[in-house]
């Protein structure tokens, strides 16, 4: 089958565009901009890629066009499809009919750490030599590769709730039909296309109903959001994780986020030591054991596997040092996200304070790039999310906002820049030796990581 995909460059129509070629279809693809890292990674499989929306690319005579949820009504190439009557699908079900049909679907969902997660369980399904296949909406350092079609049995896949196409609002997860199904935490995201937190509990009501009878559901037990969802109904079995105290079969960890032992009730069933920071990461962890031990993986091989795991590109992940300053690169774009991540990193420091290490400051470098903070809706939480950081630093874009009067409870601890080429001067310019800066977006940031790196060797010169 020959496959045209549009909207090529986005992670998870990339995955999916590199596992259609491993099963030997003939796959290319446009986008508006074809850009890294997932042009590289397609780039070096061999697959065609077509900058634009061209109705040229009729030509090409694909057996299907793959649409991803970037593409609107308006798009040149969409409206010359429909004219023309050619078959289109969307991402989530060609990948349904193609790939996730007959496997063991193990389907990783939450407003945060799905990537990290499904990364985590594939890592361990691969450690106890099970070769899942899996998609994930980034790239697994361990793996080098964002999606792989895998021998076995499972398949573990991002289940993202945005919406799947549009033709089709249904959120993506619902066309999975897993059989194991992490509900890993649930907040308000997505402004552009929920209205309401409920409505977002209602697309994950919508996958609970999906699971059969015999699967299972691995879910947060400190989040009301998805016990809401439980209680619309339930029909599998449910293991609980995350409980602050003794709770009878829910896992819980005991220790701190980069030590600690796993335990179900009063009884250790695991231990995991590994190099990741935050609680938000342990809870990612015991979520990836309960989901593992669901297809036989026993709790303590999957707790020993993340010794080794090294978690995905950009998810704290250090780019580079100069004048003696550490400048990292995280995707965080949420409020909670974001104060998690900082969070993590704030109590490393601590420890290795108290170990009689120099202390370090951490400074917050942020733009509102997602669509829902571009809508403003979570503006008001933002002093929230940076209260970990020493000094914060946000980017002004074009918001329909203004990023100083929502940081004004900040006082003089927040600088709020025009350009990136002026806010890495003030960086430059606040930084000193034993820093930590932690560059969090969406997107690209207009290369601010380089920039810092580049100015604080010269600084440093």
């Amino acid at each position: 089958m020959h496959i045209h995909i549009l909207g090529i460059c986005g992670t998870f129509m990339g995955g999916l565009a590199a596992l259609a070629h491993e099963a030997g279809h003939r796959v290319t693809g446009c986008d508006a901009h074809v850009y890294p890292p997932m042009s590289d990674q397609l780039r070096s499989l061999g697959i065609e890629l077509i900058e634009g929306w061209s109705p040229d690319q009729l030509q090409l005579a694909p057996d299907m066009f793959v649409v991803g949820n970037v593409v609107t009504r308006g798009n040149a190439l969409f409206e010359a499809l429909l004219d023309a009557g050619s078959r289109y699908t969307s991402g989530p079900q060609w990948l349904a009919d193609h790939v996730l049909q007959g496997r063991h679907v193990l389907a990783v969902a939450g407003t945060h750490g799905k990537t990290s997660t499904t990364a985590m369980l594939a890592w361990i399904l691969d450690r106890a030599a099970l070769d899942p296949g899996f998609l994930v909406g980034g790239v697994p350092v361990n793996f080098g590769i964002s999606a792989r079609l895998g021998g076995g049995r499972y398949f573990v896949i991002e289940a993202d709730e945005y919406d799947t196409a549009l033709f089709d609002k249904r959120s993506k997860f619902v066309h999975y039909r897993p059989r194991t199904a992490i509900l890993n935490n649930l907040e308000l995201d997505h402004a552009d296309i929920f209205a309401d937190l409920a409505a977002i509990e209602t697309q994950f009501h919508h996958l609970v109903r999906t699971v059969p009878r015999s699967g299972r559901l691995v879910v947060n037990a400190r989040d009301e959001a998805l016990q809401r969802v439980l209680h619309r109904g339930c029909w599998s079995d449910v293991q609980r994780f995350g409980a602050r105290r003794e709770e009878p079969g829910v896992l819980r960890a005991r220790g701190e986020p980069h030590a600690f032992d796993v335990l179900r009730g009063a009884m250790r069933i695991g231990r995991v030591d590994w190099n990741l920071l935050g609680e938000h990461n342990q809870l990612n962890a015991l979520a990836a054991i309960a989901a593992a031990e669901h297809v036989g993986v026993a709790p303590d091989v999957a707790a020993g596997a993340l010794h080794d795991f090294a978690n995905v590109r950009r998810r704290l992940e250090l780019l580079g040092e100069a004048a003696g300053v550490r400048v990292y690169d995280d995707f965080a774009h949420h409020p909670t996200a974001m104060r998690v991540t900082l969070e993590g990193l704030r109590r490393r420091l601590e420890l290795g304070s108290a170990a009689g290490q120099p202390g370090a400051r951490v400074l917050a470098v942020f733009e509102p790039r997602s669509n829902t903070m571009k809508l403003g809706t979570m503006k008001a939480q933002l002093p929230w999310a940076l209260e970990p950081a020493d000094r914060s630093f946000c980017l002004q874009g074009d918001y329909g906002w203004s990023a100083r009067e929502a940081l004004a409870p900040m006082a003089d601890s927040v600088v709020v820049a025009e350009t990136v080429d002026a806010l890495v001067s003030a960086v430059v310019q606040e930084a000193r030796d034993g820093d930590h800066i932690v560059c969090m977006s969406n997107g690209g940031f207009g290369g601010v990581h380089a920039k810092l790196l580049a100015a604080l060797a010269a600084r440093g010169a």
